[in-house]
């Protein structure tokens, strides 16, 4: 058990009596979250005293659903998602509690290599996108604003694949750029289908991408369950930033088993140097205000809640003291 937080045992929800059951559901499974495996690995939630079940939802839309119905405990996908919950009068406000990325974890694939890419080339282009209203989608038409151009008129974005499909489709002919996530980008240029020209990550700058949220209700009547959450995050977000690529590819190696190795460690190594995670879970209004600016710049918006309202620091502020 972690110092200053305890789990009951005593709960219906407790599992094979190794301790109380967490349903976590992750917006998509990637290297790009690997403090998060980490911790798994690691055994940190174990030792918390939670019994962790970790649900792929694949899609924000789908795993805030899930936290909503009361399918998962805890949701951790964009938290754009909460904003749009909120605006829509959710009953129990999803609020987020811990922030585990501070980049986009994306790039831009071309059919070919590039040596001098400009985001200019894509004018007239038809690129394979995201979900509207997504992050991944706000965050690559931010980019393209940030460098003149308009995603509406100057090319062309198909959203109507679905998420995790978007390689495939690229594979099989359709577009001339794809956006994609790892380890789909290293998956296409291994296989000599497309070539990484851009990070959006690099270029979009820090965005709170991805966060840890819960029904605000779950949150008050598990405070100490959600405290012991996430000081086991904070200790694989540590271990991530204190170990080299190969070390933690072959710690995360088992969340990936049709990854090799020594991929899982070049992905690890992209991300690591363009400075993906954090060095704690704060989420901080500055942070939310650029969440909130992106969203409006993409016509998402409907009103602009209090930071108060969908955030709260106060777990992460105490896994940052240990």
């Amino acid at each position: 058990m972690l110092a200053g937080c305890t789990v009951s045992k005593e709960k219906d929800a407790v599992s094979n009596g190794e301790g109380e059951k967490v349903v976590l559901n992750e917006v998509a499974h990637s290297i790009f979250y690997a403090p998060m495996y980490a911790a798994i690995e690691n055994g940190y939630f174990k030792d918390s005293g939670i019994d962790l079940e970790l649900v792929t939802g694949f899609g924000a839309d789908k795993t805030m659903t899930a936290v909503i119905s009361g399918e998962a405990d805890i949701g951790f996908m964009g938290p754009e998602t909460t904003v749009y919950a909120y605006n829509e009068g959710s009953a129990d406000v999803v609020k987020n509690f811990a922030q585990l990325t501070q980049r986009a974890g994306n790039f831009l694939i071309a059919r070919e290599q590039v040596e001098n890419f400009s985001w200019s080339d894509l004018k007239g282009k038809t690129v394979l996108g995201g979900r509207a209203g997504g992050m991944p989608e706000m965050v690559f038409e931010f980019v393209l604003k940030k460098n003149n151009i308009n995603p509406a008129a100057d090319l062309t974005i198909n959203q109507n694949i679905d998420f995790g499909s978007t390689a495939a489709a690229f594979s099989g002919g359709q577009g001339d750029y794809t956006v994609e996530f790892e380890p789909s980008a290293t998956a296409l240029e291994s296989e000599g289908a497309g070539f990484v020209v851009a990070s959006l990550g690099v270029d979009s700058g820090y965005v709170p991408y991805t966060a840890f949220s819960a029904k605000e209700s779950y949150i008050n009547e598990n405070s100490d369950l959600i405290c012991a959450f996430t000081s086991a995050l904070q200790k694989g977000m540590e271990y991530v930033n204190s170990h080299d690529s190969t070390e933690i590819a072959k710690v995360i190696a088992p969340q990936f088993p049709d990854t090799d190795e020594s991929v899982i460690a070049a992905i690890v190594e992209r991300y690591h140097a363009q400075d993906t995670w954090k060095t704690d879970l704060i989420f901080t209004e500055d942070a939310y205000t650029l969440l909130l600016d992106i969203l409006e710049e993409a016509g998402q918006l409907s009103d602009r809640p209090a930071y108060e309202d969908l955030i709260t620091t106060e777990f992460a502020n105490k896994a940052a003291k240990k």
